[in-house]
């Protein structure tokens, strides 16, 4: 069992994740109209906006390709995560961006779009599965890169020679 630990704690990273997202879009559009603007803090607004594309509305309208993309990304996701050195980085980071593609998808089949809420002055509106994945894709850089940097071979010291 202990191979699949990092899995079974990506997988509880992801639920919560689905949840979180889930709980926020339904509590904004239950209290905010479409398109109307709501100052919460600083340069924070809450906005609800319909999105039937991919990241910030590329390739509106994609309709089913979008979806099946996106499953298609969540398999490889799931199969890379399986394969990949057990550490805190890994599960962590494909906890977050699974669940974040997850709230998304769950979005796009269920109503046809996916609901974002945050709004930041010059910045396209997005969502709390917007933030998670955008965590852990870093966090997943930042794992790739220092496990390969491990991996590399020393060279051996000079001699003075």
């Amino acid at each position: 069992m202990r191979g699949y630990r990092h899995l079974i704690w990506a997988g509880i990273l992801a639920v919560a994740v689905v949840l979180l997202d889930q709980a926020a879009k339904a509590l904004v559009t239950d209290r905010i109209a479409t398109g109307e603007l709501v100052h919460v803090i600083g340069p924070l607004d809450f906005t609800v906006t319909h999105n039937d594309g991919v990241a910030f509305g590329l390739a509106g309208g994609g309709g089913i390709l979008v979806i099946l993309l996106a499953t298609i990304a969540l398999v490889a996701l799931g199969a890379f995560i399986a394969s990949a050195p057990e550490s805190n980085l890994t599960w962590i980071s494909g906890g977050l961006i699974l669940g974040g593609a997850a709230g998304n998808l769950i979005d796009r089949v269920r109503i046809g779009h996916v609901t974002d809420f945050i709004l930041f002055p010059s910045w396209p509106a997005f969502n709390l599965a917007d933030c998670a994945i955008t965590v852990g894709v870093v966090l997943l850089a930042i794992t790739l890169i220092t496990d390969s940097s491990d991996d590399e071979p020393e060279k051996p010291a000079a001699d003075g020679v």
